[in-house]
């Protein structure tokens, strides 16, 4: 196998994070620029400053995110590096600097624009400046408003660039999604915005573009004709956690459905772009999101999970998890069947379903082919034939199989279904990960390709605003209506057998 071709480093920028005190830095944000800079892709000339309210000094903020990094190693896991280096970690901590300041204070901006100045003077910055707004979403537009305001996104007729990436939830609603973005718009220009899902950092998400278009045999077949059905599903075992307050305001629909799952059915079903160019790319995953009517309520199931046992330990209700109602009619489960209309899927289903608490943490998009006739085989014992699927995992284990059918050894005709597997780890060497490396770099490099448009945004939301005022206006009966530890309630396998044959792979089918 030849070897990958190298990225090249960043060029030189300041990244500012509002929000410097909180989880997603700690846990999420530093790691991934940790692991940038072992890869050597943070630019040589690269300051980090941490804005937030916390009454910190920079090094004591640096003290909280060295116990964070020494957390991860001594808790294991999949994206953990085995050790860190010291070099990159002090190389990277040495370049970090902490602003005390409240966001709603003009003169937060003013110290911040200074601040600013004297990295481009004595660090050689450029001028160039990545706002990552790691805060909760009630302060996307504040920020944005104030970082205009002081001047900040200012990029000089060009000298310079200033970007801002924006976390999810961009919107809980499609009224409120439009607000938002015609707030930042107002200050900012498209192409400063950077939505980001962390999702499509994953390889297999990136890889779907390389499987269907540089592999001669998938792209003929990847339609109507040959496709009968797909799904995607997205199972989390953990349960809403410290998250209550959030989750009764937000609900698993609005909080998975109109970002992850809805970007990975526009990679699936998107039409081959004219080139890698990131708009010629986002065109034609907004084409697939404005071709998909809006989501019918007889074709959406929601869920919320009750007491029950996750990997062998006992968890309890959603009703009993700290800040929540104990009648909460907040749904922890959401499954939908779309249709799109195309002339590429006319008729072909795709059924998305999420849910916290469930059997196994478990991320894939499964693509089953049409069966073939059974007439050649009259006069032979073969009755049935088990479908193709072709599934791309994407976490825990990232890779792809691919079941298709043999004859079993014997002297009867019988038939088999078989797998053929690739697993990224038995073919590329291990790399730390945490699903930010990619789009960060991709952020100070200014390629938009992962990234969601407006107009992106605003589609996913006319999809499925009809059930969230449905689902306002009808509280459920049934809460809670399937058990920790399960694969979902009983009406989503309803929402598939109503239409044939059909029924849920089960979470957890390896490769």
């Amino acid at each position: 196998m030849e070897p990958a071709p190298e990225a090249k480093p960043a060029g030189p920028c300041a990244m500012v994070i509002f929000g410097a005190g909180g989880d997603l830095t700690k846990r999420l944000v530093v790691p991934a620029l940790y692991n940038l800079a072992t890869s050597k892709l943070l630019p040589k000339d690269f300051v980090l400053i941490g804005v937030d309210v916390a009454d910190l000094t920079t090094d004591q903020w640096r003290e909280n995110l060295s116990k964070m990094m020494q957390s991860f190693l001594a808790g294991g896991g999949e994206f953990t590096p085995e050790s860190i280096d010291p070099s990159a970690w002090d190389g990277l901590i040495g370049n970090m600097s902490y602003l005390r300041g409240d966001f709603a204070d003009d003169g937060t901006f003013k110290k911040l624009g200074d601040v600013l100045q004297k990295t481009e003077d004595d660090r050689h910055t450029g001028g160039n400046v990545l706002f990552y707004l790691a805060v909760a979403d009630r302060f996307f537009g504040p920020v944005v408003d104030k970082i205009a305001a002081a001047g900040l996104a200012d990029e000089q007729d060009g000298k310079r660039w200033r970007r801002v990436i924006v976390e999810k939830p961009f919107g809980h609603s499609l009224e409120s999604a439009k607000a938002l973005n015609q707030r930042l718009l107002k200050v900012l220009r498209e192409d400063q915005i950077y939505r980001i899902d962390h999702f499509l950092g994953k390889e297999t998400v990136q890889s779907i573009m390389a499987i269907r278009f540089a592999n001669g045999f998938f792209e003929p077949i990847w339609n109507r004709d040959h496709v009968d059905q797909v799904q995607i599903t997205v199972a989390e075992t953990v349960g809403v956690e410290r998250r209550g307050k959030f989750y009764e305001q937000t609900g698993a629909l609005r909080d998975m459905v109109p970002n992850h799952l809805f970007q990975l059915l526009t990679m699936i079903a998107m039409e081959p772009p004219t080139s890698f160019d990131p708009d010629a790319v986002r065109d034609r995953k907004a084409d697939v999101m404005k071709a998909i009517p809006p989501a019918s309520l007889d074709c959406a199931v929601r869920g919320q999970y009750g007491r029950g046992e996750v990997e062998g330990h006992p968890v309890v209700d959603y009703r009993h998890e700290p800040d929540v109602s104990p009648t909460s009619s907040a749904e922890t489960y959401v499954a939908l069947k779309l249709e799109i209309d195309s002339w590429r899927w006319a008729g072909v289903p795709f059924y998305l379903r999420t849910g916290k608490s469930m059997s196994k943490r478990w991320t894939e998009i499964a693509i089953q082919f049409r069966r073939a006739p059974l007439s050649i085989f009259q006069g032979t014992d073969v009755s049935h034939m088990a479908p193709n699927w072709l599934v791309l995992q994407i976490q825990p284990d990232e890779g792809i199989s691919f079941q298709f059918q043999v004859k079993r050894p014997g002297q009867t005709v019988a038939l088999a279904p078989v797998k053929s597997s690739f697993a990224y780890k038995d073919w590329f060497p291990p790399s730390a990960n945490v699903g930010y490396e990619t789009l960060i770099y991709d952020c100070m490099i200014g390629d938009a390709t992962l990234f969601q448009r407006a107009d992106m945004v605003e589609a996913g939301w006319r999809i499925v605003q009809p059930v969230l005022d449905g689902w306002a206006a009808e509280k459920p009966a049934d809460f809670p209506n399937y058990a920790a530890g399960s694969s979902g309630p009983k009406a989503a396998d309803d929402l598939l057998a109503n239409d044939g044959e059909r029924s849920w792979r089960p979470i957890g089918n390896p490769i």
